[in-house]
């Protein structure tokens, strides 16, 4: 089977999971009702995302028996991507404890960086070398990426569009620096996040739910880590891709702490949402997203791959647009702040 055929055929899969999943929801009453720290005002079925997480899964093995992925990297993620989604499926059947659901996280994050061989040999800012403390901070940037996706799940197709966007520019940047990094992983992703998105935006049918949303984070932090192996440069391109939810969910949650709110608790304080309201829409921030990961975010991504100048500091610019919406929107404020 070529490369495009699986494509498609993970994309009609998770397509047609997803209505499956429409079905089972309104069937099983796993409905999300609208309070008041929601984004959304008409209760709508949760959980479609278990699509993406069985289309996505099944095409890695796809790949792995056709030669195109290595077996350690594959199983690795199949079996780290397959417990954090079945935590989330549980968790949205039926709460669990957040301490529990966080110590789950780190094992799945410890394994997977073990898994990986550690980072050690890693080195930032042209030569310095992190040692030890570099598999310490690659097991908190898994933990912290696989939980602010779920932080950013909020409006329609905002998780959907920042994964398409975010894996197609990496895929592009690996095809135009000619990487030996496997670009095939990303464009089934890409694949199997549209499949479901069509159901999720601009009108949502069914929401993704935390078996997908942190499945993604997940997934995605796994691909950055194994870009990292290879060269620092391509790591720093996938921060920078990842940046609209990396500054608003961490700008947010910084902002939250210093005024004395707990860290898990639920809130409607994100820049994304503070935008939404603000223009009544959730189609024009998910494409204003969409625009800022196209149009900016990704020729940054490109410099930072193409060392340009040193990728850390090229972080920074990219960064620091994200951080002014931030702040302009208010992101971490509560609404009687306002």
């Amino acid at each position: 089977m070529s490369i495009f055929l699986l494509i498609i055929v993970s994309f009609l899969a998770a397509f047609s999971l997803t209505g499956y999943m429409r079905q089972y929801a309104l069937k099983k009453n796993i409905i999300d009702n609208p309070n008041e720290r929601s984004s959304h005002t008409m209760p709508t079925p949760r959980g479609g995302g278990v699509a993406v997480v069985i289309s996505y899964l099944l095409s890695l093995a796809g790949l792995i028996y056709l030669g195109y992925l290595p077996p350690s990297i594959g199983i690795t993620v199949i079996v780290a991507g397959f417990i954090i989604a079945l935590l989330g499926f549980l968790d949205d059947h039926g709460h669990i404890n957040a301490l529990v659901r966080l110590a789950i996280h780190f094992m799945v994050a410890i394994g997977v960086v073990v898994a990986l061989g550690g980072f050690a040999e890693v080195t930032i800012f042209n030569g310095l070398e992190l040692g030890f403390v570099a598999n310490i901070i690659a097991v908190l940037f898994l933990v912290w990426l696989l939980n602010l996706y779920n932080f950013m799940d909020g409006i329609n197709g905002i998780a959907s569009i920042e994964a398409i966007t975010s894996v197609l520019s990496i895929a592009l940047i690996y095809w135009g620096l000619n990487s030996a990094l496997n670009s095939q992983v990303l464009g089934l992703m890409a694949a199997t996040v549209f499949g479901f998105v069509l159901w999720n935006f601009p009108k949502a049918k069914i929401f993704m739910g935390d078996a997908c949303s942190g499945f993604l984070g997940l997934v995605l932090g796994i691909w950055a880590l194994y870009a990292l192996k290879q060269d620092t440069a391509l790591f720093c391109a996938w921060i920078i891709c990842l940046g609209v939810f990396i500054v608003d969910a961490t700008f947010t949650l910084i902002r939250r702490i210093l005024s004395g709110h707990k860290m898990y608790d639920a809130h409607r304080s994100h820049a994304y949402q503070y935008a939404s309201r603000k223009y009544q829409s959730h189609t024009k921030t998910t494409l204003g997203v969409l625009t800022l990961n196209v149009a900016w975010l990704l020729p940054m991504a490109y410099l930072s791959a193409k060392k340009i100048m040193m990728p850390e500091l090229i972080i920074a610019i990219a960064y620091f647009p994200l951080i002014v919406l931030a702040m302009y929107f208010n992101a971490g404020k509560t609404e009687n702040d306002q």
